[in-house]
């Protein structure tokens, strides 16, 4: 049947256990609903009365009637989280990184996922190309909040270019669809040089900002080069002198913001401080880290741990023949300095400590 699912496995001591269902068994429909993935799975079942159409591996069909507690889980399993396919992407991004990925890897890194299931259950950012108005009132009815949505600009005819696809200049009337019915937005701006930076990059923010607080932050962070990139869009790397104007360009925008509504709203990623080689700012400019797993204030928050941990150590730990200790960090190319550094500070708290 096309949208049964294959139960993978049953819970002992579950519902499903005790009425008779086995692994290999399909799940047909839940009270006459045909079950497409994990959410309708999961709200279908907060019910006290539920009626499955099971297909057991004979071919035969049960219904079976369940009563019980209104959020009791039956204890099924299905072969994915998802219980369905992931939505791959369909854009074609000047910028995109798999494309830029070297051949002979496992098939799973080749994979672009576009899923907005995913961003609400893992925190992955989504584009909206591939939403239908049936998806975007899926997203609201089971209140998959927050949606970290790929955004890049604002400039309809720009996100075209920039995606390849012609059918994405709408991202801000699908944007404005989810705020207004109560789902919280995280941005993402993928900055390409003299493409959608500038001019464009004040458009894109102004836009963006003026939702807040229902689009809680934007997050601005460099596209990624790498030398597999062969046949693509030709992209200029960032630098100290552009990373620095990039800074400059955003704490304007900051400031006005912070104005205007109370939050700075709009973040950059830790690599353009270490690019024009500027510190980051201070651990309360990030304001709650809204977007610290998109690599937006991750080099702040690890300096400020150690600095509220190395306070916990009174006094300085002299070196002694037995409390000596040699550890070793592995770090990136990028990171190395701010580590360094980090490790020295631990060094000077603590003598007998080599890192």
């Amino acid at each position: 049947m096309r949208n049964s699912l294959i139960i993978k496995s049953v819970l002992d001591d579950s519902i499903a256990k005790d009425s008779g269902i086995v692994s290999g068994d399909r799940l047909i429909s839940i009270n006459g609903n045909e079950i497409q993935d994990v959410f309708d799975y999961r709200f279908i079942i907060a019910d006290e009365n539920i009626l499955l159409v099971v297909q057991k591996t004979s071919g035969e069909l049960w219904e079976i009637d369940i009563e019980k507690d209104i959020y009791e889980d039956l204890g099924l399993e299905f072969e994915s989280d998802l219980m369905s396919e992931p939505k791959n992407c369909r854009n074609k991004c000047i910028f995109c990184f798999i494309e830029q990925l070297p051949k002979g890897m496992r098939k799973t890194l080749y994979f672009k996922d576009d899923d907005t299931r995913l961003s609400f259950l893992s925190g992955n950012y989504v584009t909206l190309t591939n939403v239908s108005q049936f998806d975007l009132e899926r997203i609201v009815k089971y209140r998959m909040s927050p949606i970290n949505v790929s955004v890049h600009t604002t400039n309809p005819d720009l996100r075209s270019f920039m995606l390849n696809n012609k059918s994405s200049g709408d991202i801000l009337n699908k944007i404005y669809y989810l705020t207004d019915n109560g789902i919280q937005v995280n941005a993402q701006i993928v900055l390409c040089r003299e493409v959608n930076d500038k001019s464009e990059l004040n458009k894109t923010i102004n836009d963006l900002s003026k939702l807040y607080p229902r689009l809680n932050s934007i997050s601005v962070v460099p596209a990624g080069l790498t030398k597999y990139r062969k046949k693509l869009f030709k992209l200029i790397p960032y630098d100290r002198e552009s990373s620095a104007q990039v800074i400059q360009q955003v704490e304007l925008l900051q400031g006005d913001n912070l104005k205007k509504y109370g939050s700075r709203i709009v973040f950059l990623a830790d690599e353009f401080y270490i690019m024009s080689q500027k510190d980051t700012p201070m651990y309360e400019e990030y304001e709650e880290f809204p977007q610290i797993e998109n690599g937006v204030g991750l080099m702040a928050s690890l300096g400020h741990e150690i600095d509220v941990a190395l306070k916990t150590i009174k006094t300085k730990l002299n070196s002694c023949q037995n409390l000596q200790r040699e550890v070793s960090i592995a770090t990136g190319v990028s990171a190395y300095s701010f580590v360094k550094t980090q490790a020295e500070k631990i060094m000077e708290k603590q003598s007998s400590l080599r890192i």
